[in-house]
């Protein structure tokens, strides 16, 4: 991962000699100021996300008039429009407004080690965001820089700074989020003026809404279009000021493995039941909190700081992680360009039959039975083969930590499953509903991860209380969080001071069956009936759930299917047969004329059948036989060997085997 970073960020600092030049200002020719905007990495933005991170907009400037030593610069407004909400973290300070942001307008890219004054700077944050600093020419040693002064104990108006006297100016900028909109307010214009220098201006954290342009075009994807505007006391000729900064593609693929049947009177404890799969559709969908720097698990969960790895505040580099360029704002404990988590998966179960319990595994799978192995954890130098890792946490909003080091809400394993030594864990089921969120901790952006997940369950099989109850559980499969009642999607697309960073829409699509309670049933095959040429076949069904053993009584209808090469009758029903009832009927009186078999598919366990033939009034000829109890299809499949083999329900030595 990190080997990656190296390589854009190698790319980046080239991008940024050729055009900061030392960002330093000297006072030689005139030349006309002339600004050109640059996007050196074009992200692909997930269209699921409410808050997604554009590319980075540089402003290089060149040329202009000569400033005297102490004259106060000219300041402009900088405004970028696009072509969706801008959606940025409002971090308002102190007796400032409520929407100013983490958005950020860096001068001379502070803070990067590139050559020259301004980028040796510390980053300073204007305090005063809406509107701007006031900043004057300096000098340090006698020479003229292309920096800013805001105070200096012997100006008086015409004089120079010294270096003992002067305090370098705001070179950080907060910007001021509304709807589509950002902007920086009062931002000084020093022109660079010599040949071959130049100052630069970036602009960093400007997160979008990626939903309004998700669909995407007949390229597959959707560009996010930056418009800048530039007003104030001066002016900028800027070339391109309509640059594009991401474009937008769907960022999940999610599947579910097929539906699993089951039969309600079996009881069952964590049994396997489904896998859930989810894939990047491109290699950084999937993001950690902040770029690992060390081979340590949690490393790209924890909270940037100046003593602590992953420092997430070098201008113009590539993380590749939910946060950006991370720097702390006076005024507001969270800080620019921290994400709340790492990326996260959620899974929506639905229709759950009362009385199933659901597990999930706590981390990624090969398969139900196995579970992933982390190996090389984080993401430092040659480890950008890693296996793709994900652990469960204990909500999809709460934070990974808001100081130094880490909190994370790891969910522990209490239970493996029925086979095999995945950690699992039951997820609470409410009202047929329940929810299971994993975050990626390991992720590889040269590769295409795909996370699988297992989900269990366990059932205490009762049938003469319905227990579980037919029906079919559902799941949907999305990042997280994803609207709530606290959440709305309105709320969500816009700019906001509470809501966590980031956020996305939830799966409107068709929801994935993933496992099928069957009604225990009983198939009666009765392989002659006939009513033709003088005889006729009396038909006995006996509901035999009432006995001396205690089984639970139970009722239900027989389907009546008949068979007979063509023409086949139309369906019979017997109607409700009580326990320790038998229904009774005549071949004559249901099917006249019929002469073949006929399946009997019956909606309770302990169904036995018997069939009659003789000619009228049994007078000259007459037999009797057992229905046949064949395994019900609905379970497994009729042609396993031994029967029983894999099918649920069906018992190798007792009365389902068949007669």
């Amino acid at each position: 991962m990190v080997s990656f970073r190296k390589c854009i960020l190698a790319l980046t600092v080239l991008v940024l000699f050729a055009g900061l030049a030392s960002a330093q200002v000297g006072l030689g020719t005139t030349s006309p100021l002339t600004c050109a905007t640059n996007v050196s990495v074009t992200p692909t933005l997930r269209a699921e996300g409410y808050t997604e991170q554009t590319g980075d907009i540089t402003i290089t400037c060149t040329g202009g008039t000569n400033f005297t030593p102490g004259q106060q610069i000219p300041a402009v407004n900088i405004q970028v429009f696009l072509n969706t909400a801008v959606t940025s973290r409002l971090l308002p300070i102190s007796g400032g407004p409520s929407n100013a942001s983490e958005a950020l307008l860096l001068v001379d890219e502070p803070g990067s080690g590139l050559p020259g004054y301004g980028p040796s700077l510390a980053q300073k944050v204007c305090p005063t965001p809406s509107v701007g600093c006031t900043q004057y020419v300096g000098t340090v040693a006698g020479t003229t820089l292309g920096t800013a002064v805001d105070a200096c104990t012997t100006f008086a108006g015409t004089g120079a700074c010294t270096a003992t006297s002067a305090v370098f100016g705001a070179n950080v900028f907060q910007g001021i989020v509304s709807g589509n909109s950002v902007t920086w307010f009062g931002v000084p214009v020093l022109p660079p003026v010599t040949s071959g220098a130049a100052r630069v201006y970036r602009i960093t954290n400007v997160r979008a809404n990626a939903t309004s342009l998700s669909g995407g075009s007949a390229a597959g994807a959707t560009p996010v279009i930056a418009s800048i505007s530039i007003s104030g006391a001066t002016s900028l000729l800027i070339s391109n000021p309509t640059p594009t900064v991401g474009f937008v593609q769907n960022g999940l693929v999610g599947t579910a493995s097929s539906a699993t049947n089951q039969n309600q009177c079996n009881s069952t404890t964590r049994a396997s039941i489904n896998t859930l799969t989810f894939t990047e559709n491109f290699g950084t969908a999937f993001k950690t909190r902040i770029a690992a720097q060390t081979n340590s698990q949690y490393a790209g969960q924890g909270v940037p700081s100046a003593a602590a790895p992953g420092n997430q505040n070098v201008p113009g580099q590539i993380y590749n992680s939910e946060s950006n360029f991370v720097l702390a704002v006076p005024g507001n404990s969270t800080q620019a360009g921290l994400a709340d988590y790492g990326t996260r998966l959620k899974a929506s179960f639905s229709n759950v039959p009362a009385g199933v319990r659901l597990f999930v595994s706590t981390v990624n799978v090969n398969n139900n039975a196995l579970p992933v192995t982390l190996g090389t954890p984080g993401g430092s130098s040659g480890n950008t083969g890693t296996t793709g890792y994900a652990l469960l946490v204990s909500s999809e909003t709460i934070n990974d930590g808001t100081t130094g080091g880490v909190f994370f809400p790891a969910v522990s394993s209490t239970d493996v499953p029925s086979t095999g030594n995945t950690p699992i864990v039951e997820i609470p089921v409410v009202n047929g509903s329940a929810t299971a969120v994993w975050e990626v901790i390991n992720t590889n952006p040269n590769a295409i991860d795909a996370l699988k997940f297992g989900v269990y369950s366990t059932y205490t099989s009762n049938v003469a209380q319905n227990s579980p109850p037919a029906g079919t559980a559902t799941v949907n499969l999305s990042f997280a969080p994803t609207p709530t009642a606290a959440f709305t999607a309105a709320a969500g697309a816009a700019a906001s001071s509470t809501l966590s960073v980031p956020r996305f829409i939830a799966d409107t699509s068709a929801a994935r069956n993933i496992q099928i309670i069957n009604i225990c049933r009983t198939i009666l095959l009765y392989p002659y009936v006939t009513n033709v040429q003088g005889f006729d076949t009396g038909l006995a069904i006996a509901n035999t759930s009432t006995d001396p053993f205690g089984t639970g009584a139970q009722a239900g209808t027989c389907k009546l299917n008949w068979y007979q090469g063509a023409n086949n009758p139309a369906q019979g029903d017997s109607g409700t047969i009580a326990s320790g009832t038998v229904y009774t009927t005549l071949a004559s009186l249901a099917v006249p004329g019929f002469n073949g078999y006929m399946i009997a598919v019956c909606n309770f366990q302990y169904a036995h059948g018997f069939a009659f033939i003789s000619d009228l009034g049994a007078r000259n000829l007459a037999m009797g036989y057992l229905a046949l109890v064949i395994p019900d299809p609905g379970t497994g499949s009729r042609n396993a060997s031994p029967p029983c083999q894999g099918i649920s329900g069906c018992s190798a030595t007792g009365e389902n085997e068949g007669h």
